[in-house]
């Protein structure tokens, strides 16, 4: 008996835990408004998925939470605002340009001017070396010894 309930745990803890029936619309514009909602919004769980796009189980709890949450008359932006208190600005695709999300709207620019800039610089020294060794022995008055 307790090997079987060993056994069998795994299979129970696979199942999803919420309602696995697919949301009921009232119309085409609250589907429309709702697919271009959570497009906009991030899986807490899977970090580059769309909450649209998540199969998590989190994520079917987080839709069914934002269609009830429109249901109740909230605009797209307290939606958001709801779901950035609950779980943060990661849930957020575009992030509101605030203080505390520079990094995260200028700091991939940054890393790619920081990488720009190393390459330059090599460059320029492959090439400041490559013309010393052009100008041939004695150009600039050491004299080469040979042995």
């Amino acid at each position: 008996m307790g090997l079987a309930l060993l056994l069998a745990l795994p299979f129970a803890a696979a199942q999803p835990a919420g309602d696995p029936s697919p949301l009921q619309f009232h119309d085409t514009a609250e589907e429309t408004r709702f697919h271009a909602l959570t497009a906009e919004l991030r899986c807490v769980m899977c970090q580059n998925q769309s909450l649209a796009d998540s199969h998590a189980q989190i994520a079917q709890d987080m839709r069914r939470e934002v269609l009830e949450l429109m249901r109740q008359g909230r605009s797209d932006a307290q939606v958001k605002q709801f779901l950035v208190e609950r779980y943060g600005e990661f849930v957020l695709y575009r992030p509101a340009l605030e203080r505390h999300t520079w990094l995260l709207w200028f700091g991939p620019a940054g890393v790619l001017l920081a990488g720009a800039a190393v390459v330059w610089r090599i460059v320029r020294r492959r090439a400041a070396g490559q013309a010393r060794d052009d100008a041939g022995p004695g150009a600039n008055g050491d004299e080469e010894q040979e042995w």
